[in-house]
Parts: structure tokens; sequence; C-alpha cells
């Protein structure tokens, strides 16, 4: 009756997480899987680069492109927060990395069944779920599976009362002198220039002590262009960090939204949405990897036990209704952005906040926390945001592709 027990749609990070479990060797009785991919061109996303937290011995561990024990923090006026993050490691992993691992396993399982395809339509039918498409070569298909996960970010965002962009670009790059600390990655460097509203930061992740990734991310209402971001790595890297003749060897842009609106993860009794389109993304900070990893093992679990695989909130509705207050105050402009996250690295133990980040904090860690930031402002907020209307939804931006980068290129 079914072409396959489950459907993936989308090989992103959601989908392919998704896949890896559903396919793991250990399991007595694996699911017939189909992973549908968009046909090469502009709907597959460029080679991007993941960094979560999490304890060591994680399921990527064997393909991280570098990992730190130690996380640093620079206020606006330059003086630096340095944490060790035991027991949780901070993790860049890059995407090529993880689809080469991901096929190793999926390439070895009779079960899985991976196929090129731009789908159409996406709907329960007949008990189970429809999925139809055109196939890379150009005819239609049609497959009928019992489930179906649809990994595919959302062409319009929820209506909501609030949202920003977090948008950056990236270098890799390359010193012919050792000018980085690999043993040390910095998180937030908010000595950049400062928008009146939401908050900017440089970020560098070193791989030894002659090659790191910078960025330059914003959180505000509107992203850049490409010309905009080289200028704010160009004073980032010469002016702030004080570096001179790097190489860039490639570059990097991306856009996330963070909005209080809600992405419903049920779209019909067969049909669920996951990674950032189930709201596996974290409102305030825009880290999604890690949620998307407790959606996936969560979904697993549920299809090995015969449940209904509703993936479960990638996030408790006390922290979604936290992120909405810090939104709506960073978008009024009542809380300096800079000064509220810095406040947090250098007055909270660093393992309680990034449990804090990533949604897992007891109640009584959150009061405490809520305590070491500006309390007044953040209170008007909360009082004012019942009142706050949500707006009609809009289109989910899209990010300016990178300029080309020839290798070892100078800057």
């Amino acid at each position: 009756m079914w072409d396959a027990d489950v459907a993936v749609v989308g090989a992103g990070a959601a989908g392919l997480s998704l896949a890896y479990r559903l396919a793991d060797p250990a399991r007595p009785s694996p699911p017939t899987v189909l992973l549908v991919d968009a046909a090469p061109g502009h709907l597959r996303p460029p080679e991007r680069t993941w960094c979560f937290w999490e304890e060591p011995d994680g399921a990527y561990d064997s393909v991280l492109t570098a990992r730190w024990d130690r996380l640093r923090v620079h206020g606006a006026d330059g003086r630096p927060v340095v944490a060790r993050i035991a027991p949780f490691a901070y993790k860049m992993l890059r995407s090529a990395d993880f689809e080469r691992l991901v096929a190793a396993r999926l390439d070895t399982a009779p079960r899985v069944r991976r196929v090129e395809a731009s789908v159409e339509e996406l709907r329960d039918d007949a008990g189970g779920a429809l999925v139809r498409g055109v196939a890379a070569g150009g005819e239609p298909v049609v497959w009928r599976t019992r489930w179906a996960f649809d990994s595919r970010p959302p062409a319009v965002l929820p209506p909501a009362r609030t949202t920003l962009l977090q948008h950056f670009g990236g270098w890799f790059v390359r010193s012919d002198s050792p000018v980085f600390d690999p043993a040390v990655a910095d998180l937030m460097d908010f000595r950049t220039p400062q928008p009146a509203r939401g908050l900017s930061f440089g970020y560098v992740l070193p791989l030894d002590e002659r090659a790191a990734l910078v960025e330059y991310t914003e959180f505000s209402a509107a992203v850049l262009d490409g010309a905009g971001y080289e200028a704010a790595l160009r004073h980032y890297t010469r002016d702030v960090l004080g570096l001179a003749g790097l190489r860039v060897v490639s570059a990097e842009q991306g856009v996330i939204p963070m909005t209080d609106g809600p992405f419903p993860r049920r779209a019909g009794a067969s049909v669920f949405r996951i990674g950032g389109a189930g709201g596996a993304t974290r409102p305030a900070t825009g880290y999604t990897f890690a949620a998307v990893q407790r959606q996936s093992r969560a979904i697993a679990a549920a299809l090995a036990a015969g449940h209904d695989p509703l993936p479960p909130p990638a996030y408790p509705a006390r922290a979604l209704a936290m992120d909405a207050v810090l939104l709506r105050a960073l978008d009024t402009g009542r809380v300096d952005g800079a000064d509220f996250f810095t406040r947090l690295f250098s007055r909270v133990p660093a393992g309680r906040l990034l449990r804090f980040l990533d949604g897992r904090s007891r109640m009584a860690e959150d009061l405490s926390i809520g305590l070491r930031t500006p309390v007044l402002p953040m209170l008007r907020t909360a009082l004012e945001l019942p009142w706050v209307p949500r707006l009609p939804a809009r289109s989910r931006p899209a990010a300016p592709h990178p300029a080309p980068q020839e290798e070892e290129s100078g800057t």
C-alpha cells in the first residue's frame, strides 16, 4: 500500500539528521524511508557551518572541524570575559562533512531510498501522506507513505509580534603568522558599531594558530548586501582585531529569522514539520542544530514504539515567552543588546547559561538568570507584550550569496 513507511522531504540538517537516526543499524526493525532531496540548483543551499554545544562524545564528533572548551565574550568597552564551559564543548561542523557521514550510513541502508525531486504538494491522503512533485528529469512523481516529515523552510514567516533577522557574513581566513589562539572561541565580540535597534558582534572560531572562521553578525530588521558584509568584516578584522595580511579562503553568508511567531509542528494527521520549519530555531539566539538532534531522536523513538511521531516542542513554553520579551525589548531599543549579553556571560556560570540558552534549565535557574538582566525594561516589556498585535506574515528573507572567492585571494 505504501511506497515507504516514512517520507523525509528536504536533505538539509533536519532532514538528514532524521534519516540518519532512522537508518541506525542498531534499530531492530528500521522503517522504510524515502528521502526526497531538491534537484541541484537554487533550492539547494550552499555549504554552511553549524555550531552548537553539547556534552563530549556526540554523534558527529568524528567529523567535527573544531571544538573548544573555553568561550570568550568581549564587551563594547573591550574587556573580555573568558569562561570554561564544562561539561559542554562548543563544536563546529561543516555541512559537507556532515553530509558525507550521513551518506555513508544511508548508502549501506537497504531500507532507505534517496531521490531528487521538487516537491509541489505534501498532504494527508487515505490514512497516510501524499508526496507529489517533479523529478530531476522533468517527469511527474507521486509517492504515498504512512508518515511524512517536511524540513523545507517555510516560504512565509508566521504572524508575529516581533521579527528580527540574524544575518551574517563570514570569512574562512589564513595568515602567514600565528595570530589566533585555537584554545578559545570568541562567541560574541561587541566592539563593532551597534545598530540603533538590535545588536551586532564579531565571531572568531580559530581552527589553528593560522586559520579561523571570522564572522560579522547583526540582529536587526533588514539584511545587508554583499558589499555591506565585506566592509563590516574588513573593519572587524583590521580595525578591531588588528589583523593585517589575512587571506580569504572562502566566504559564507546567511540569514536566520528570530521571531516569536508560532511554527506548527503538525501539518496534518500524517504530515509534520521539522527543523526550523517546526520551531527548532531558538528565537533569541538563532541556534538550531542541537534542537534538531533532540527532535530527530524523539521522532525515531516514537516510530520505533509505534506511537504518533509528532515532533516534541524544541523549547519549553516559558523559554519562548522569555525570548518574546527579549526580542521586543531589543526591537524597541529599551535594552542595549551588547550590554545584555555581556552581563549574562559575566554574571552567570557558563554551564548554567548554556543550559538556559538551550532551553534545558530549571525554573529556579531561569529566575536567577532573569535577575541578572535589566529588570525594569524587561518587566515593562513583559507587561505590554500581551497587548501587542501579531503582524501579518511576511516572506522569508533570502541571504545574498557571497562574492566568489579565489583560493588564497588577498583581503
